[in-house]
């Protein structure tokens, strides 16, 4: 399917407090920040989405990672339940917002789940069971979406796609430690050694894959593979533990 929106939100004013045990996370720049969340949602215009921004959260360190709070399928959208309470009330407007494109359903209790967890392929999802995301949620994200989930389950991660991400073709990026996983057995992997795991966390739209400039022998292994690779910088959301994916809702 092709997509046409992206829903993002810039940080708000304590940005600073998110949620990290990143061992830069003290020096984090916010003017940069907000000069890299500029090139993010530029580099998505250019590629032909419309760019929905939401208002910033200044009371919700984390709200511009706005992909944990919803997970977009067919006509319909599943709005999650984050695993941390400081982050519940992020998915406000984004349920409003998403309302007005699908038929909605909110996760609810015991179900935590959160969209970093949740890989999109062409037939199925793969959601992780982590640190963030619990079978409950799964369950319920399943029966509403009404797609196969297969899941990794492994609780001492926070998400999946920090780990593992499907780039199209039948390729997936993915680390050392789940190249053999039994769910991922059907595609070609382009394995990411341990000490560069933060290259994993791309961005697919229309055929581009946008990576970390950080990493440059990843983003060779991406290009040599055959796809077209845009790099962008993204050290500032990298110390709040965040990542390309984990910045916008693509639908």
């Amino acid at each position: 399917m092709k997509v046409k929106c992206a829903i993002v939100r810039e940080p708000g004013k304590n940005y600073r407090n998110c949620i990290s045990s990143h061992p830069l996370h003290h020096i984090l720049n916010m003017s940069k920040a907000k000069k890299q969340h500029h090139s993010y949602c530029e580099t998505l215009s250019n590629l032909g989405l419309e760019v929905i921004k939401l208002l910033p959260i200044d009371g919700k360190p984390d709200a511009c990672f706005v992909e944990d709070t919803a997970v977009v399928q067919g006509k319909r959208a599943f709005v999650t339940r984050m695993a941390k309470e400081s982050r519940r009330g992020e998915d406000v407007e984004v349920e409003k917002l998403l309302e007005e494109f699908f038929d909605v359903k909110r996760a609810f209790t015991p179900a935590t789940i959160e969209g970093g967890d949740v890989i999109h392929l062409p037939s199925h999802l793969i959601s992780g069971v982590t640190q963030r995301t619990n079978m409950e949620g799964v369950d319920q994200m399943r029966s509403w979406l009404k797609v196969q989930v297969d899941t990794i389950i492994d609780n001492t991660i926070v998400h999946l796609k920090s780990y593992v991400n499907y780039i199209g073709k039948k390729t997936i990026l993915v680390t050392m430690s789940y190249q053999n996983h039994p769910c991922l057995e059907r595609f070609y992997s382009i394995v990411v050694p341990n000490e560069e795991y933060y290259a994993t966390n791309c961005l697919i739209i229309e055929g581009a894959v946008i990576m970390s400039t950080k990493f440059p022998n990843v983003v060779e292994m991406v290009k040599e593979t055959g796809f077209e690779v845009l790099s962008l910088d993204m050290s500032e959301f990298e110390k709040c533990e965040g990542a390309l994916t984990c910045l916008s809702i693509i639908f």
